[in-house]
């Protein structure tokens, strides 16, 4: 870790631009790869309107999480734009853009110590009843109550006391402890069984009430009632739409759903 270099803190200094956009996040023809690789991405353009759920779909490949990353700005763009609230990325200051992402990864971690630890990582001065309230947005409220030490209850190493699921929703907690308008999901139900499955998209629904959603699905179950889908392949969009529209014009998105058994 002490190796990796650090980012540049000072990569932005003037004054962040106010524009008014409906979108919250948009991609306009963006190309990139990464170094002495070929092209990930190729013309990609799509935008997510605010307050509204977006999933990016596709086969493994497709560069649906080198999307989330360069929302995140872990990498530059070869060329096109990216934009945060009408906003250029390389003219926000990292540390400005990142106070409007919260990111949940994949493998969203967990780290031995206590619920209240977990949490209190991404707002270290968080109330007990700030962390109760977001417990409750993704119904993990019963994981405080399963021991008399509450908050302070243990999960163990690496979160080995909680389920799958459990550990999917704290992180997604833990993020919305920070109040980010803009919520990155990189494939949260992809590792889950079916009841953890539909507990964590029960939360999902929830938390979608109030933010805005940029979801990789692995399974498009989680996903059928997104108010827009983005089907990439090979580095490209192929196809934007919403479920029912997309098994009807989208030849891939029909295969995708075909083979988890949501259309005949």
């Amino acid at each position: 870790m002490l190796d990796v270099p650090a980012e540049d803190a000072s990569d932005v200094t003037a004054a962040t631009p106010v524009v008014v956009s409906p979108a919250a996040v948009e991609f306009d023809r963006v190309t990139f790869a990464y170094p002495d690789g070929a092209p990930v991405l190729r013309e990609v353009s799509f935008a997510v309107p605010y307050g509204t759920r977006t999933a990016l779909v596709g086969p493994s490949g497709a560069g649906k999480s080198t999307v989330l990353a360069l929302v995140e700005r872990f990498y530059e763009v070869g060329s096109g734009a990216v934009r945060v609230g009408g906003v250029d990325l390389r003219d926000l200051p990292r540390t400005d853009l990142r106070t409007r992402l919260g990111y949940v990864e994949q493998e969203a971690p967990v780290l031995a110590g206590t619920i209240r630890d977990n949490l209190r990582l991404t707002l270290p001065a968080a109330t007990d009843a700030q962390m109760l309230a977001v417990l409750a947005t993704v119904n993990l409220t019963d994981i405080v109550g399963r021991t008399p030490y509450g908050l302070d209850a243990q999960v163990g190493e690496g979160g080995v006391l909680l389920s799958g699921g459990e550990r999917q929703r704290l992180a997604i907690a833990r993020t919305l402890l920070a109040a980010p308008p803009i919520l990155l999901l990189d494939e949260p139900t992809s590792n889950l069984d079916a009841r953890n499955e539909a507990a964590l998209r029960a939360a999902i629904d929830a938390v979608s009430a109030q933010r805005t959603l940029l979801i990789i699905a692995h399974r498009l179950s989680t996903v059928v009632d997104a108010d827009q889908i983005v089907v990439l392949d090979a580095g490209r969009v192929v196809a934007v739409g919403q479920h029912a529209e997309l098994t009807e014009t989208s030849p891939l998105y029909r295969e995708l759903a075909t083979h988890q058994l949501l259309v005949a």
